[in-house]
């Protein structure tokens, strides 16, 4: 990606990242973008940021936090009609996305990464509850909302989460996302949603699901009602970080996946919570499959449900009339909630490490498969009649440094592409004066004169073969992003 003006916005969570976001915009400000910084300090701010982002036409809106910063960031830019791309570096408790397109969890390292990463158009799937209705006087079969058009009753919140990534989960997993302790998630990390999980599960019951599924004109292509433990309607076939529901289902597909885990004998039902788990995946023998690209789902009103992750009430999703319906009744099992689900193809730029090649897209990339130090070798290779510049070097005079040198201890190095070559190399500075421990960003262009341990000049491509922990010793002026203009750079090891 180019050189790009971004936005970050940060979730502060217990103020742990806000550490992390210098280094960040260090890496960046390396690859030439100019980066601004936004916090988020209270409960639903990130998607507010992300709107005022979109529209102030940042080229790049990007979330540090976790799933739900990321969905919070998608369903912003989806409100304000954004035409720029959103990019996730992971730093919560649940980052399945970031894992799925292989962003590093180190934040310095993610940030190189980013920087060498494509916009990719993927699709986003969108949920709306069109109606609520009273079990005992609902029809055997009803007319959902038109299809990937808003309902009349009801007019789209930009205050809640409409457009979802990963998948809606009804059920269990969501009883369980809705009652982990935030402190302990935070203290914990992922073992937050085992514990709730062993305390959720008892109390969870089979509920009744009627599914119909309809085609771009309307008709009903598929009905099914029964009682069920989970329903998911998922975009990319990933669960708990794992690629095991719909292993087919891709992210630029144009489709949407239903999974319905059906309600059979106490000893399957245990089984099945098991595999959920612990291994993450349904039971194939007591699961029902649908894909499409609409889908209605009437289920009891008292049924939690998450998007991406992030609980979501019933009520958030209702008109005003519906939620003081809902409000006023005394059995919220006996309330039926309509819920329409469409794909929504190509909707949104999400960037994706150009080195990406895993299963989430049906497409490939755009970009060449040539590897970073192919790229570099190419461009420093002269025409064979051009006159080839030598730099001698003597064992009694090695080189000068003439401006200041900064000994770095290597994090990560990228090649991003470009009009021009450029490396990065990114690494820690460790002030003598003070101890303090900086992270900094040396940027090598063709420009560069680029050392090994003799003093002899070695292709800058050498600077991507460095290995974490190595050492660097980079002359040149340092901006006061901390990025290293170098003007030489001599290999320690």
């Amino acid at each position: 990606m180019g050189n790009k003006n971004a936005c970050i916005i940060v979730d502060l969570r217990s103020g742990e990242h806000l550490v992390h976001v210098p280094e960040i915009a260090t890496v960046l400000s390396a690859a030439g973008w100019k980066t601004d910084v936004a916090l988020k300090e209270y409960g639903g701010e990130t998607m507010q940021l992300a709107q005022k982002a979109a529209k102030e036409k940042y080229a790049l809106v990007i979330g540090y936090g976790g799933d739900g910063t990321l969905n919070a960031l998608l369903n912003g830019t989806m409100y304000a009609q954004g035409k720029g791309a959103v990019a996730d570096i992971p730093g919560g408790t649940f980052n399945v996305w970031a894992k799925a397109i292989e962003m590093p969890d180190d934040p310095v390292k993610a940030a190189l990464t980013l920087v060498d990463s494509e916009p990719r158009s993927l699709d986003l799937g969108h949920i709306e509850a069109t109606s609520l209705t009273s079990a005992n006087n609902s029809k055997d079969v009803w007319q959902p909302a038109p299809n990937g058009k808003k309902s009349k009753k009801s007019k789209e919140s930009t205050k809640t989460r409409h457009y979802f990534l990963l998948n809606v989960g009804i059920g269990l997993d969501a009883a369980i996302m809705a009652h982990i302790s935030k402190p302990l998630k935070y203290r914990v990390g992922p073992l937050a949603f085992d514990l709730a999980a062993a305390k959720e599960f008892p109390r969870q019951r089979p509920f009744p699901v009627e599914l119909q599924q309809t085609d771009d004109k309307g008709n009903v292509t598929a009905h099914w009602r029964g009682d069920v433990w989970e329903a998911y309607v998922s975009k990319v076939p990933l669960f708990a970080g794992a690629v095991n529901i719909e292993p087919g289902s891709r992210a630029d597909d144009g489709l949407l996946y239903v999974t319905l885990i059906t309600a059979n004998s106490p000893l399957k039902t245990i089984g099945q919570a098991v595999s959920l788990l612990t291994q993450h995946k349904p039971d194939r023998n007591v699961t029902t499959y649908f894909r499409g690209t609409h889908f209605s789902l009437r289920i009891p009103a008292s049924i939690d449900i998450h998007v991406d992750g992030s609980a979501v009430k019933p009520e958030e999703l209702l008109s005003k009339a519906e939620q003081r319906a809902l409000q006023q009744t005394n059995d919220p099992e006996q309330m039926l909630v309509d819920y329409h689900f469409d794909a929504r193809p190509k909707a949104l730029h999400v960037a994706v490490p150009r080195t990406y090649a895993g299963p989430l897209f049906e497409k490939t990339s755009q970009k060449g498969n040539t590897s970073p130090q192919e790229q570099l070798l190419l461009a420093e290779q002269q025409p064979a009649n051009a006159p080839q510049q030598s730099h001698p070097q003597s064992e009694e005079q090695p080189p000068i440094l003439q401006k200041a040198a900064y000994n770095i201890e290597v994090i990560g190095s990228i090649a991003p592409q470009g009009k021009q070559p450029t490396t990065i190399v990114a690494g820690k500075f460790k002030k003598q004066d003070t101890d303090e421990v900086q992270v900094l960003a040396v940027r090598v262009n063709k420009r560069t004169q680029v050392l090994n341990k003799a003093g002899e000049h070695v292709p800058s491509a050498r600077l991507l073969a460095l290995q974490e922990g190595q050492t660097i010793l980079a002359e040149g002026k340092k901006t006061k992003r901390g990025v290293i203009k170098a003007t030489r750079v001599r290999l320690a090891d």
